[in-house]
């Protein structure tokens, strides 16, 4: 990833506008609420959000976006407050941003673009940086036509940390290059993570997904004591993190926490990231954790839903947490949604309220799954216990003169294995 080149100007917060269309089926609550989380990103970028502009149209302009009178509006303040960059909470088409760029006479992203920088800014692994630049050059390479004559790309700033000026300034042919090469990368990568989870499949695996800054990183630490980043910001994190977790005396599992979902992600990302994902994508049980204390807590669970029928994992199992229950204003709202939702879990991962019982439920869930079962193995047919390691997990053993008695906890997909072992070498 290419840094800005002068501290100055890195160290400078940008000073932004925010804008929105409402369009006949959005509400204006819930156009706010995406202006309000659309500030969050810009916030987690380190601009300086100054104000927002609104309109209602029954469908977005072609040229411009907005209407003609709403961005002269938008014009005038740009010059009457130094505002140096406007964040559309929609994706605009290459020609809208060309066409506001010419009219503002500043840098014009949008949502994705501002999603995008954020990634850029937060991917901290050799997987992640290779994920969040072939999103980058996916989102540019329709866009390489733009001229950027009223200022230097070189200054930085928000949606400008990525790839850079060179590769604007290459041809399409060049990225399209490039963006093979990092596709080949990243599957290089993925048959390396493959092999990993392939050496962890005898273990129950359960993934922590949720809407951004639902406290996924808190969650996974209170259980686990893990040495993990937690931020209160919107994709604080995007590596995946896996930890051991000891839920009985009996039982062990791998617990992992993965990128945060929310609303109107760039489908390049979703792409890319599916390498990440992919822990979601293998794991036995979905701990969908939702922060219970956002006034719209039920839209993100619809929106992390869409999302996972779009990774095709509607059949997987999901265990509903309504985590930050302690910022619930009053008893009774508790009891509403432990009445609405009965089969959901409430926590308060920072506290440390309900993580018994969270315990309690992921022991049932895996002793439903894993069976346990003495073998009997004949050491005259010789060594037989490394057949078992692959998909089985070794509880206990011991010898006689002619035999291995040997505990082994399994998955019941697994047993016709078991079985086979057991039947050769009886």
């Amino acid at each position: 990833m290419i840094e800005s080149p002068d501290p100055y100007f890195k160290n400078m917060p940008e000073r932004c506008i925010l804008a929105a269309v409402i369009l006949p089926a959005q509400s204006k609550w819930q156009v706010q609420d995406h202006l309000d989380e659309l500030k969050e990103l810009a916030i987690t970028s380190e601009a300086d959000v100054i104000s927002f502009f609104t309109q209602e149209r029954s469908r977005p302009d072609s040229a411009y976006f907005m209407g003609k009178g709403k961005i002269e509006e938008i014009k005038e303040f740009i010059d009457e407050n130094d505002i140096s960059l406007v964040i559309f909470d929609d994706e605009l088409t290459p020609a809208q941003t060309r066409n506001l760029e010419r009219v503002f006479e500043i840098k014009v992203i949008d949502r994705a673009a501002l999603i995008l920088d954020i990634f850029a800014r937060h991917a901290r692994s050799r997987e992640a940086r290779v994920q969040v630049e072939l999103a980058q050059l996916n989102y540019l390479l329709p866009r390489l036509t733009r001229q950027w004559q009223h200022l230097s790309r070189q200054v930085g700033g928000i949606g400008t940390k990525g790839p850079g000026e060179t590769q604007l300034e290459t041809d399409r042919r060049l990225v399209r290059t490039r963006i093979g090469k990092l596709k080949v990368k990243l599957k290089q990568i993925g048959g390396q993570k493959k092999t990993q989870r392939r050496q962890r499949s005898k273990y129950f695996r359960a993934a922590i997904i949720g809407y951004t800054n639902a406290g996924k990183s808190t969650l996974l630490k209170s259980l686990t004591d893990a040495d993990v980043l937690i931020e209160d910001q919107l994709f604080a994190t995007l590596d995946t993190t896996v930890k051991r977790l000891q839920i009985s005396s009996s039982s062990q599992i791998l617990i992992s926490d993965t990128v945060g979902f929310i609303r109107k992600l760039p489908h390049h990302l979703v792409a890319s990231f599916r390498t990440t994902l992919s822990e979601t994508l293998e794991a036995d049980l979905l701990i969908h954790l939702v922060d219970v204390s956002h006034p719209h807590f039920e839209e993100h669970i619809q929106i992390v839903n869409q999302l996972l029928e779009e990774l095709d994992t509607s059949e997987k199992r999901i265990l509903l947490v309504f985590n930050k229950v302690d910022k619930l204003e009053t008893p009774e709202i508790l009891t509403q949604l432990q009445t609405g939702f009965p089969n959901a879990v409430f926590i308060s991962a920072t506290r440390h309220i309900g993580l018994t019982q969270l315990q309690s439920d992921l022991v049932d869930i895996v002793e439903a799954q894993f069976e346990t079962r003495e073998l009997v193995l004949n050491l005259s047919h010789g060594a037989s216990e490394h057949l078992l390691y692959p998909f089985a997990e070794i509880i206990k053993k011991r010898y006689d003169d002619t035999h291995l008695y040997v505990t082994v906890k399994y998955d019941k997909e697994f047993a016709g294995r078991i079985a086979a072992v057991q039947d050769k070498y009886k």
